[in-house]
């Protein structure tokens, strides 16, 4: 059994940490997937003693070294992308930690583990928030209401105008996987696929200029490349609420297992899950 563990939207909450961490050393998956948001955002920040970068040296690369220590051979894989509410500015540091060992950044990017193909991808369609680091238009340069462009907003991050207006998740994803088989692939993706059990935000009744605000906020590209490519399982966050409007965590499109470990309430969510017997995953609250 090759057991594997997925989180994702810790936002920087020690507390979730130290419980993932904890149960790593007890368990200890073969596996770990970080599905972005790991960050503090500003509120949190203003409630520790780290900044972004603090916090990535000086709490989480040397919490994962000492964990790394004491578990030695039995260290996990740890993948890791980030995501909507991350600074892009912060990638700098999260792959210079890939030098201590601790994890491998994957946005973009195929790695291999055994005889599987593992693929993450940070990239959110248009949200009302104003950070765009990780926001690109989905399949065309349609906005839906209540939602700002990736235009406009501000960046920690440069990128080219063309990007701004022209790039989207639809083109990322074919370009990213351009001839690749993906019966055996495993995708770590930050946004849901939309009109899902995993996308459903607590949007109910909002209106912006007369016109309703539509309650599915995940990405079309994300989900017509599940349902043509049928890859063997695929991670999501993003959406807290979700699970907790919808009643699931999972979901299956054809052959494909689908899976969220987005949570609104305080505890820690773990999925796991055997890679090659997806169908016996559970979620834990910690």
């Amino acid at each position: 059994m090759d057991l594997c563990f997925f989180v994702s939207d810790l936002h920087g909450h020690i507390d979730r940490y130290e419980k993932l961490f904890e149960e790593i050393y007890q368990e200890k998956p073969c596996i770990v997937f970080l599905g972005g948001d790991l960050l503090p955002s500003g509120l949190i920040l203003n409630r520790s003693n780290f900044d972004q970068d603090d916090f990535i040296k000086d709490y989480l690369t040397e919490s994962l070294i000492k964990l790394k220590n004491k578990l030695g051979k039995d260290y996990p894989e740890i993948y890791l992308i980030l995501g909507n509410d991350d600074p892009r500015s912060e990638e700098i540091s999260i792959i210079k930690a890939e030098n201590n060992g601790v994890w491998t950044y994957i946005h973009n990017k195929r790695v291999s583990y055994k005889e599987f193909d593992i693929y993450g991808y940070s990239f959110v369609p248009p949200t009302p928030f104003l950070l765009k680091d990780w926001e690109k238009y989905d399949v065309s340069r349609f906005v839906d209401v209540g939602c700002v462009p990736p235009t406009d907003g501000y960046r920690s991050f440069p990128v080219s105008d063309h990007e701004k207006k022209y790039s989207t998740i639809k083109d990322d994803l074919e370009k990213l996987t351009e001839g690749k088989d993906l019966s055996n692939s495993i995708f770590l993706f930050h946004a849901p696929p939309y009109q899902t059990k995993l996308d459903r935000a607590a949007l109910d009744g909002q209106m912006v200029d007369h016109t309703p605000v539509d309650v599915h906020v995940g990405s079309i590209a994300i989900k017509r490349f599940i349902e043509e490519k049928q890859p063997f399982i695929t991670l999501h966050g993003h959406i807290h609420e979700s699970s907790s409007i919808t009643g699931s965590w999972k979901q299956n499109i054809g052959k494909t297992h689908l899976f969220s470990a987005a949570y609104d309430k305080p505890e820690l969510a773990i999925i796991k899950f055997d890679i090659r017997n997806p169908s016996s995953v559970v979620r834990i609250l910690k």
